[in-house]
């Protein structure tokens, strides 16, 4: 199964992680949850992850680090090998969020699927920043394709 797990403050990353869960849905099983709502038992069930998030401030939104920070130590040796990919919804960067994520994957020995998915808006103004998100169907349909592959690549038991 592919969990994907993701946190959205101005609906960016959620329509991202919605267009992955569709992708997803033709290929194989896979649940969505936002991060709040993850748990420990959805995380070992999993075989694969793909986390999504908005990068605020150029890092991760606090939704996603404080999932992170509640699920690292009681899930460290115990999730080693298994997939992951993510995606990052950004204004012009991607980058900071993109980093941390791979660092607290590297420390669950997770490997990486895909390559990152950062999908940018360009906002750079306040207004433009805390505005509402709609994405080009350009943007969702890469979306898509990351949660059919993955889930693809999992039935396959090519992670």
């Amino acid at each position: 199964m592919l969990l994907i797990i993701w946190h959205s403050r101005t609906g960016a990353a959620e329509a991202m992680a919605r267009a992955a869960y569709a992708g997803a849905q033709g290929e194989g099983a896979s649940l969505m949850l936002r991060a709040q709502d993850a748990t420990a038992e959805a995380l070992l069930e999993a075989q694969g992850y793909l986390f999504c998030c908005p990068e605020n401030l150029g890092l991760m939104t606090g939704a996603m680090k404080e999932f992170f920070d509640g699920m690292y130590y009681p899930l460290l040796g115990r999730l080693e090998g298994r997939a992951y990919a993510t995606m990052i919804a950004a204004g012009t960067d991607g980058t900071g969020a993109q980093r941390q994520i791979d660092r607290i994957a590297t420390g669950w020995r997770l490997r990486r699927a895909a390559e990152p998915l950062i999908i940018r808006n360009g906002a750079q103004t306040p207004e433009d920043i805390l505005a509402s998100k709609i994405l080009s169907d350009e943007a969702l349909q890469k979306c898509c394709e990351m949660g059919q592959a993955l889930t693809g690549g999992i039935a396959l038991g090519v992670f």
